[in-house]
């Protein structure tokens, strides 16, 4: 597996853990940069590679009255105070083809949502800016089918391509995580995230909103440590409680170290393994 550059970060390829972090949604810019100066705080005092992540726009929402972000150019003005002010890479969601060209002057990696895994259009044109490329898993795709994403991106000239699982569709409203996922989708040549706060989202169990079980996510995170992942995707908030999106789901910027910190002790210790047990 070749490792893949997200600005001066690298995933895959043996690298150390890459860490995606931020809030759902930019809901002000103050908040944003408040978040952004906390995560790198964080990341310097841990020694670890971090990507910030917030998304200008959630077009995929349970209700037409959700909160959806500040908009693609207030919000890439954000991301760009965000970039220069804190030195990481950026990624955010990148949900039609016109949003590429905007975004791609200021995003290091161009994220293309669950629901939008298969829009061959989407994809190619996120490939064809030559960064990276990070497509999660839909949740109703199995690991396998994203040999087709793979093969999209290799058609446009682009393997900097992470693949990211994040639970399947399980009945109505639920969702689980097969951690068999994450080899069968390396087996694909490229890293692969896992994303350990949209996996325990219940979709629609509000009614007009997804809810979710934030109790989950160091469970699951660490598992998919342990099931050899290239980095964790979360979504982590000062007060998840009050954000307007995705809010049962994150957790806690105040948990974040700990979690970071077991998750990078599992790692160690699976990469102690293999030293000792080289195949």
């Amino acid at each position: 597996m070749r490792a893949v550059e997200i600005g001066d970060r690298r995933c895959g390829g043996g690298s150390p853990l890459l860490w995606i972090a931020g809030p759902c949604v930019i809901e002000t810019r103050d908040l944003t940069l408040k978040i952004a100066d906390t995560l790198v705080a964080i990341a310097t005092k841990l020694g670890i590679q971090m990507v910030f992540k917030a998304s200008f726009d959630k077009a995929n929402r349970s209700s037409g009255k959700s909160f959806r972000g500040v908009g693609l150019e207030s919000g890439l003005r954000i991301l760009a105070d965000v970039k220069a002010k804190t030195g990481l890479p950026i990624t955010t969601d990148i949900h039609e083809t016109a949003q590429v060209a905007l975004a791609v002057e200021v995003i290091d990696l161009l994220q293309v949502p669950a629901f939008l895994a298969r829009q061959t259009d989407l994809l190619q044109a996120c490939g064809r800016t030559g960064k990276a490329v990070n497509v999660k898993k839909g949740q109703f795709m199995a690991p396998w089918d994203m040999k087709n994403v793979v093969a999209k991106m290799d058609e446009v000239g682009n393997p900097n391509l992470l693949l990211t699982e994040r639970g399947s569709t399980f009945g109505y409203g639920n969702l689980v995580n097969d951690m068999r996922a994450i080899p069968w989708m390396q087996d694909l040549g490229r890293p692969v995230i896992y994303d350990a706060t949209h996996s325990v989202q219940t979709p629609g169990s509000q009614g007009d909103r997804t809810g979710g079980d934030r109790r989950m996510v160091p469970y699951l995170a660490r598992a998919a440590i342990a099931a050899g992942c290239d980095g964790v995707f979360v979504e982590t908030h000062p007060e998840p409680d009050s954000s307007p999106s995705d809010g049962p789901n994150m957790i806690s910027l105040h948990d974040l170290p700990a979690l970071i910190s077991q998750c990078e002790r599992i790692r160690a210790a699976l990469i102690g393994t293999a030293n000792e047990n080289p195949r």
